[in-house]
């Protein structure tokens, strides 16, 4: 499992950052269903940050539903049907972009400006 984390000014919380690409990761198939997810003092001391932000991350991955917890075991990826990954996966992105679409909309961008940078970018 791969995690990256930015503390620039105005990136999101740490939490929130783990908890974005652990999800990604599930969803996308990337971290299989009953897999292990590495302990959270591991993952704060590869990081070099505190272990609060990454037990966050792994409670908001619980009560998501993507994650379980085996005490005296650790925690471990859930095991989601591809039906249930397809629409967790939409349902997050369609979430993300809501937010993303507002700031854009306040910028002043048209539907058809967006449009056009996000064919730009998915190339």
């Amino acid at each position: 499992m791969k995690l990256t984390i930015s503390t620039v000014s105005g990136a999101p919380p740490i939490y929130k950052q783990l908890y974005e690409q652990v999800s990604a990761q599930i969803l996308s198939g990337e971290l299989e269903g009953d897999s292990a997810l590495p302990p959270i003092r591991t993952v704060a001391k590869e990081l070099r940050v505190s272990v609060i932000p990454v037990k966050q991350a792994w409670e908001e991955l619980e009560r998501a539903g993507l994650i379980y917890t085996m005490v005296g075991r650790g925690c471990f990826v859930a095991p989601l049907h591809s039906e249930e990954l397809d629409t967790r996966r939409e349902s997050m992105a369609f979430d993300k972009l809501m937010q993303e679409i507002q700031y854009y909309k306040q910028l002043g961008l048209t539907k058809e400006q967006l449009l056009e940078m996000v064919e730009r970018c998915y190339e």
